[in-house]
């Protein structure tokens, strides 16, 4: 799965990656948790292309059909088996898929008893990433509105299985285009995209305890213990 993420590169540089049209002046972000604003990028269809919009939106994903956010759970991973025939999320996988901005994310591999050791994972070379996302904008009894998002897991790769046997789905630069094209993609082909990450794309850093506490957020979080692993 994936709990926690970071965003911490220059918003100038995100913008260059993903190329939307907005220029935000965000802070960087180095815990990440479920619930709070996330950082997404969708594409809307114009003539001649289509333009991709960074919008921020709450993540947790609620299907349209919810009546009652407090009783339904809190969707922030959706696993990409299967997902177009799950009632939660099929109409989003035909018409509103999106891009989970990330520069990395923790995972947690169990020690000895009750111990989880976490760690952070990002590209090694240091470019960001786009998480496969989807998104719905839920509106309440009153007809207001909020759009929420939930980030797109598979299995692991070879390096990731070392602490855990999920991961993000990570969708290649070149690919955006077409994990982002809901009208001229269908579900199964942009699932495709939904995979594990190539050997070699991603390295491990073991930190220290403190990301455990979502409100601790600052880059001493990143310090690493230890020397990093690479696939």
């Amino acid at each position: 799965m994936c709990g926690r993420f970071v965003v911490t590169l220059p918003p100038e540089a995100v913008r260059a990656f993903f190329a939307y049209a907005e220029q935000p002046n965000f802070p960087p972000r180095y815990n990440i948790a479920p619930t709070q604003p996330i950082p997404v990028v969708t594409a809307q269809p114009m003539s001649g292309g289509a333009t991709r919009h960074f919008i921020l939106m709450r993540w947790g994903f609620l299907p349209g059909f919810v009546a009652d956010p407090k009783k339904f759970p809190l969707l922030i991973n959706a696993r990409v088996e299967g997902l177009a025939e799950k009632t939660s999320f099929r109409a989003a996988v035909r018409r509103r898929r999106c891009l989970v901005i990330a520069d990395g994310f923790y995972e947690w591999r169990r020690g000895p008893g009750a111990i989880k050791r976490p760690f952070l994972i990002h590209r090694a070379d240091g470019d960001p990433m786009g998480f496969a996302g989807l998104y719905e904008t839920w509106s309440d009894a009153s007809g207001g509105e909020i759009d929420t998002a939930c980030i797109i897991t598979t299995s692991a790769n070879a390096l990731m299985a070392q602490i855990h046997d999920r991961m993000p789905a990570i969708i290649p630069r070149s690919e955006h285009s077409r994990w982002l094209d809901n009208d001229g993609v269908e579900p199964a082909k942009a699932m495709q995209l939904a995979r594990p990450a190539p050997e070699g794309d991603l390295e491990l850093i073991e930190i220290g305890p403190a990301v455990n506490k979502s409100a601790n957020d600052g880059p001493e979080l990143q310090t690493p213990l230890s020397e990093a692993l690479v696939s």
